[in-house]
Formats: C-alpha cells, structure tokens, sequence
C-alpha cells in the first residue's frame, strides 16, 4: 500500500456517484438593494431526456400527474438520490426539477462557473493525494472505486487527522443518498470537524437563502457518515437500493489498482466485506462540528465562516417533505414570493411555470402512464 502522506486516491470515468462538493453555481446580480443572487443546479442524470430549445411551451412531465403516472424516481430511472439534489431543493425545488428534465438548458456561462469551483475544490484535493483515473464499464467498478477510496482515506484519518472528499452513503427517510464530504479532519481538542467549502465569485458573504441551503446539505452528511462509522448502514441496505451484484467480478483496471493497494480481492462483494469491516473495527467516532468556509474564487480570500447546529429533527422533516416530491406525491415547488429575487439568475425564468402562474403550478402535458408489466 502506498505510504502515508502518499496516497493515490482513485477517479473513475464513469462513476455513477459524482456528488460534487461544490455543485452550487454561484452568480450575482447587482441588485437595486445590493443583494447578490445564486442558482443552484444539479449534475444532469444520463436517463434526463435533453429538450431543444425553440418557440414551443415546455411543460415537466410530472406536472398534474393522475394516479397512474410515473414519479420522478421511476421516469428518470433513478435508484437513489444525491444530497445535492436535495440541498437543491432546499434553494428552489422547481429548478431542480427543470435541471432534471431539461439538463440541455445549461449555458456556458453556468458551466464556467461551475468548472471553477470544481477547479478549487480539485486542488485542494491534490494538497493531500494524487489522483488515478481507473476506466470502467460497469455500476459495480464504479462502486468498487469508492469503496477502495474509502479503505485508503480511513486509516489516513486516523494516523494524519485530515482527508478530503469522503464518499457516504445511507438511508435517510427511507431515501438512499450519497455524497461526498468535502474535508474531515480533527481539531486540537481532538473533535471531529467536517469542513465544507463554497466558493463565491464575488467577494461577498452569502445570503441566508444560501446559509440555510448549506447547512441542510452539511447536516445530512453529518447524519450519514454517523450512520455509517455507528454501523447503522449495512450490506443489505445498500444492496436492496442500488441493485448491485456483490457476485460482480471486478473489471481488470480496478482489480489491478486493488491489488496494487494490497488489497486481496475479486469481486464487487469483497471489498463490500473489507470496507464494513474497516468501519467496524476503526472506531472512528460521529462527526462532532460541522463548519461551512466561503471563499472568493479569484483570490482565495475567506469571506465567512458558519458553524452550523445540527438539528436532527428538523432536517428530516425536510427530507420527508423533499422525497414527497420524489416518490411523486406531490408537484414540485417554486420559491415564495420573498424569494422572487432568485428567479432574476435562474436558468429556466422564461418557461417557469410557477412563475407565469403567480406561484402555482400551471402545467399542459399529460401525465405518461405507467408502462404494463
């Protein structure tokens, strides 16, 4: 295995389990009151169906939904959630729908901004590790790699107190999210501090509206990696969400990176083992402070710190009502009408249904029937 200080961590290309750390595009808007704006998108699914941009109303497909249409879990073919996707519902849960049904619809200028955020958070990255990438082919592969991410970042936590970019995984709600922590290091007290970084293109702090978005975000990692290091996440669970194979034989490229770990095994169930196992016998404790860091993109300055309270209660009273949406119980929701000042930045402002209905949803399409078994 690679010494410490010397870790190679791996990045898969095709993953299936990106949560970026950073997948909020900040923008701002010069407001007649100086307030600034943010939209908030998250990474397009592969099942998302891409609509061209013309002169034809566009309407989400899940809109006005009868009791035989599909939800969006079944239409987008979706197995478990992102804590971004969730988070972003917590800024504007119609924008994170449209960004679901509409991933075409991100402009360049979104995408640069976005780009630079990743840019930060991968050197930041690079600080601690080298970066592999390992080809693959197959949902179990991209799964493997996470779980061998994890076998090295573990004892890394434990003998040097700081890693970066912690995958997690768990049910929240009877939802199964995965993210990645951004930083997990302890503090001279000897506390555990999960560390969040956000990057803002202009030197301001953030508004509330974004506050509150990251606090949920940082407070379901928090309840999820808990979950994991208290053995509350098992094999089972895992396997019952994302249908994987533990039987699954690992592809050449990531069986020889295993290998080259010191790592003795074969299939996707293998390493399963080894990586409960490693929780289990680490002792690894709950995270103790959870802290948000904003900084400005172009010269790195820290512009505020949060020290965010975690209030188990409340956030998963907040994912019961976000997964509701989800499981097609509901239509999604725009923001209030405090909020309209987001609207201003937002990448789908001239087809929002919500707002050419003064804050209902007016909705054209058909619900889509259920295809016969």
């Amino acid at each position: 295995m690679a010494e410490a200080g010397e870790e190679e961590i791996v990045s898969a290309e095709v993953s299936g389990f990106s949560d970026m750390s950073d997948s909020e595009l900040l923008e701002f808007l010069d407001l007649k009151d100086s307030k600034e704006s943010s939209a908030s998108l998250s990474n397009p699914d592969p099942s998302s169906e891409v609509s061209e941009k013309d002169d034809k109303p566009i309407s989400l497909q899940n809109c006005k939904r009868g009791l035989d249409a599909l939800s969006p879990m079944e239409r987008l073919n979706l197995k478990y959630l992102y804590v971004t996707d969730l988070s972003t519902q917590n800024w504007c849960e119609l924008q994170m729908a449209y960004g679901k049904e509409l991933p075409g619809f991100l402009t360049p200028e979104k995408a640069d901004i976005l780009d630079t955020g990743a840019s930060i958070h991968l050197a930041k990255e690079l600080e601690l590790h080298d970066l592999v990438t390992i080809p693959i082919t197959t949902k179990e592969d991209a799964w493997a790699i996470k779980f061998l991410n994890i076998l090295t970042m573990i004892p890394t936590l434990q003998s040097e107190g700081c890693i970066r970019e912690f995958p997690v995984f768990g049910e929240v709600e009877g939802m199964f999210l995965v993210g990645v922590i951004d930083e997990l290091h302890y503090t001279a007290k000897g506390e555990l501090e999960l560390a969040e970084l956000k990057t803002r293109k202009r030197p301001l702090p953030p508004l509330d509206a974004q506050k509150k978005k990251d606090c949920f975000q940082v407070s379901l990692y928090k309840y999820i990696f808990d979950a994991m290091v208290q053995g509350k996440v098992t094999p089972a669970i895992l396997i019952h969400h994302t249908k994987l194979c533990p039987d699954k034989l690992l592809g050449p490229s990531v069986l020889r990176h295993a290998q080259l770990g010191g790592f003795s095994v074969k299939s996707l169930g293998d390493l399963m083992e080894l990586v409960f196992l490693s929780f289990t016998l680490s002792d690894l404790p709950v995270i103790d402070i959870l802290k948000i860091e904003y900084i400005h993109q172009e010269t790195a300055t820290l512009l505020s710190t949060e020290i965010v309270a975690f209030e188990e209660k409340e956030m998963k009273g907040k994912v019961q009502h976000y997964i509701a949406y989800w499981m097609g119980h509901r239509e999604p929701q725009g923001v209030d009408v405090e909020e309209a000042w987001k609207c201003q930045t937002c990448t789908y402002t001239d087809i929002c249904e919500w707002k050419k209905g003064g804050g209902v949803l007016s909705c054209t399409l058909k619900p889509q029937a259920k295809k016969a078994k």
